[in-house]
Formats: C-alpha cells, sequence, structure tokens
C-alpha cells in the first residue's frame, strides 16, 4: 500500500511522521481484508489506553477512592467512547475491508471504529514510544477528562443505591436478545426491579446495555 494520502492523515494524526508504515497499514486492516489484521495491535493498544488514562485520572482527581476513579476510567476506555474518537478523526474513511464486511456496514460499526481507534495506539507505541503514544491519546481523550464533573456516579451504582435505601431488591439484568453480524452485534439488557418497573436499552456491547438501561431506568421511575 503507497498511499500518500493515508501517510499523511496518520502523520497528522500523531503529530510525527511514520518510520514503520507496515505498522499503520496493518492498524487499519480488518480481518475481511487480510490475515494481517489490527487484533494484535488492538491488543497491545488498550492495555496502553488504560495506563495512559488511569494515570492522567490518579493526577487530576487526587482525593477520589479507587472505586470512582475505575467508573470513570471504564467509561473512558469504553468501546462506545472509543467508537466516537475513531469516527471523529475519519477512520472509517481509511479502513481495509474485505466486500462482506463492507456490505454489512463494518465502515460505520462503531466497534469496528473503536477497535481500530486502540490498533492505532499500539502502531504507535510500537512505532516510536510510550510518550508518543501518550501524547496521541491525551490529544482526543484529554477534553473528555478535563471535562468530567467533579462528583460522578455510575447509572448502575446509583440504582442500586437508591434501591437499597428505598429497601427494595436489587436491580436484576438479563440478556434479552443478541442480534447483528459478528463485526457488529447488538445486545439487548432488561434491567428490573420488583414492583418499580422495567426498562430495556441495546448497545455494542452487554455492558454499555447494562449501564444505559439503568440511566433509562433512573430517569423514568426515580
Amino acid at each position: 500500500m503507497n498511499n500518500p494520502e493515508f501517510l499523511d492523515w496518520v502523520t497528522k494524526l500523531i503529530g510525527k511522521k511514520p518510520i514503520n508504515e507496515t505498522l499503520y497499514i496493518r492498524a487499519v486492516t480488518h480481518g475481511s481484508f487480510g490475515d494481517d489484521d489490527y487484533q494484535r495491535l488492538e491488543f497491545l493498544g488498550d492495555r496502553v489506553l488504560g495506563l495512559t488514562i488511569a494515570t492522567q485520572l490518579y493526577e487530576q482527581f487526587p482525593n477520589e477512592p479507587e472505586g470512582k476513579l475505575s467508573q470513570r476510567l471504564n467509561g473512558l476506555v469504553s468501546g462506545k467512547v472509543c467508537g466516537e474518537i475513531g469516527r471523529t478523526i475519519g477512520v472509517s474513511d481509511h479502513l481495509l475491508l474485505g466486500k462482506q464486511a463492507r456490505d454489512d456496514g463494518a465502515r460505520q460499526s462503531p466497534k469496528v471504529l473503536g477497535d481500530v481507534m486502540e490498533s492505532l495506539i499500539g502502531a504507535v507505541y510500537l512505532d516510536h514510544d510510550l510518550d508518543a503514544a501518550k501524547q496521541f491519546i491525551l490529544k482526543y481523550w484529554g477534553d473528555r477528562i478535563s471535562g468530567m464533573a467533579k462528583d460522578i456516579r455510575h447509572p448502575k451504582s446509583a440504582l442500586q443505591e437508591w434501591a437499597a435505601a428505598q429497601n427494595r431488591k436489587m436491580p436484576v439484568y438479563e440478556l434479552v436478545e443478541k442480534a447483528g453480524p459478528h463485526h457488529d452485534l447488538r445486545f439487548t439488557v432488561k434491567v428490573s426491579i420488583n414492583k418499580v418497573g422495567e426498562v430495556q436499552a441495546t448497545a455494542s456491547s452487554i455492558q454499555t446495555a447494562e449501564t444505559t438501561a439503568a440511566k433509562l431506568f433512573l430517569e423514568k421511575f426515580i
């Protein structure tokens, strides 16, 4: 792949010229296109992302306990956020996809975009160093971190606390449906509290669906 436009895009993203161009090509290669795909880079980038965000949260919220820091971390490194950032920076324009994946809509899939976002982080880490990867991450996650409220409660925690305070049974989460192609699975989850009500939500992961369902339950019943 000799694509000056792609390399210019990468250079603008990371603020440095690629040394090993092959890493970035692999980072945008879906499994439907070839065996040398982004999955291993995604694995690595996910860990670099987690370390970078955790360190930033530790420094930015010095008085918060581990539980609240974990809540913030889980939100910031979620597939949903990674997918949103991937879409923002134009990942979909540079994905290498097989015909079936293209036909299935993989180019706009939040999961695929999120996975590639993490694989790009892995590529930057290997091509340059940890500091370059951190700069890359904070360039696109920094506003999300700084914009966080000082007080934050995860919807699932807030719902559980409300149920306990009202002497209700704990919320029950149930997977209702799993549908869609492999690269873009959608999970529908139901949350219910006995003698209060129930709500359903659909998302690209069970965790996100549960979180959304808890948020909707709070909005509807509390």
